[in-house]
């Protein structure tokens, strides 16, 4: 199936903007945040003119349908990722989910005996959490390096997990940076031959938006995920997790909603996935985020898969053509991702990103919060593009006479 992209753009005003003296607005930072649809716009509009109340707690017509709305997006994103609803947990972004696995988990499941595995390629938010459990608990965090192409070594992995202590693993399964698409049942199936009980955490942040996500069929025990990045508002996203991993869990939040009984000496907590959501929720957002799950269905996530795939294969080529640039990352775009960085040689992306933005282009300049990438690959910081179903070929004219002009003017 090939995407009407032209008619898909409709749906997103801001795309229809004009920026400095009446340039096209090329919008490519989808990996920091997509834009958004105007039925997104709409089912939050709805709930805001007509159903606002809070939900669970009222009786009333508004709060019934408030509820409504709330539990929908929670069942429509669980459909969406292959997943069972009691299992997903509403947070405000994936920061916050990955934090929630941090503290509510490998703080109290993960002993100082036992070893962390993470990979090179981590964006700050499943790194940093590990390492502020690491500092109080006092286990070891081990990090599985790269090939030279950008994919993880699987080789190293397995030398890094023989000794079977390592109890869980934290992994991204698109990255922000490369773009490689991580193998996360291969990766998974590694760890778990040294230590069947290895628990698994991936950062979906990038995968969910761009292709199909089943996570029964990857196994995995927890998936965090983010709204803002998948046609969705801000300030929600969601924990996807095996119910029996939450029972195990104590909240990472505590106040009302999230108890079933409470005394002036003890608590009970209440069932999950309430048992992690404290407090009045995200209820707009959830609206929103379940009407992008309804937007990106009818586009199809094979579809945009394909499209990205496509078009992030025409970008590296023309990107080899140009004389200085490199790509950090697989070369092969059925490997990858929409989010491609790239490096001019002797120019610095702060000036990249200033050069394009001259030119109507949106692109995100600097680490990109994954620091020890950066210094794994030898840079401070790089200049990436990101795809996504509303762009096309005509997007990369003005991207790659950027980059050109770019290089002109600063490579002397």
């Amino acid at each position: 199936m090939t995407l009407d992209v032209s008619t898909l753009r409709k749906d997103f005003p801001v795309l229809s903007r004009e920026v400095h003296d009446g340039r096209r607005l090329v919008y490519l930072d989808s990996a920091a945040s997509s834009q958004t649809p105007t039925p997104v716009l709409e089912a939050m509009d709805r709930y805001y003119r007509w159903s606002r109340s809070n939900v669970h707690r009222g009786v009333y017509r508004l709060a019934e349908e408030a509820t409504d709305l709330y539990e929908g997006g929670r069942t429509k994103l669980a459909s969406f990722v292959d997943a069972d609803p009691r299992g997903v947990v509403f947070t405000k972004n994936a920061t916050e989910a990955m934090n929630l696995v941090a503290y509510a988990w490998v703080r109290r499941h993960v002993g100082p005996d036992d070893v962390v595995l993470t990979t090179m390629m981590e964006h700050h938010a499943n790194h940093v959490p590990l390492l502020y459990a690491a500092r109080d608990v006092g286990f070891e965090v081990r990090h599985v390096p790269l090939t030279d192409d950008g994919q993880l070594d699987h080789d190293a992995a397995r030398e890094l997990v023989a000794d079977g202590r390592v109890t869980f693993l934290a992994m991204v399964h698109v990255s922000n940076v490369l773009g490689t698409r991580n193998d996360v049942a291969a990766m998974t199936a590694l760890v778990r031959d040294a230590n069947a009980e290895c628990v698994v955490l991936v950062d979906g942040t990038q995968a969910v938006p761009q292709m199909p996500v089943s996570f029964r069929e990857l196994d995995v025990d927890f998936y965090a995920l983010t709204g803002h990045k998948m046609c969705g508002p801000t300030g929600i996203g969601a924990l996807i997790a095996k119910p029996e991993r939450l029972e195990q869990m104590d909240p990472f939040l505590t106040g009302g909603e999230m108890i079933r009984d409470v005394s002036i000496e003890a608590v009970t907590w209440n069932e999950i996935p309430a048992k992690f959501e404290a407090g009045t929720p995200m209820i707009a957002e959830a609206a929103g985020l379940g009407a992008a799950v309804d937007y990106l269905t009818g586009v199809g996530m094979e579809a945009i898969r394909d499209h990205e795939t496509q078009l992030a294969q025409v970008f590296l080529d023309r990107l080899g053509e140009l004389d200085g640039v490199s790509v950090h990352g697989p070369a092969d775009a059925t490997l990858r991702g929409g989010a491609i960085s790239f490096a001019i040689e002797g120019v610095h992306p702060h000036d990249v990103g200033a050069m394009l933005d001259s030119k109507g282009v949106c692109v995100r300049v600097g680490h990109h919060c994954a620091k020890p990438l950066m210094k794994e690959l030898g840079v401070v910081a790089t200049a990436r593009a990101s795809l996504y179903l509303y762009n096309d070929v005509d997007d990369l004219d003005p991207l790659v006479e950027g980059i050109e002009a770019a290089r002109s003017f600063f490579a002397r």
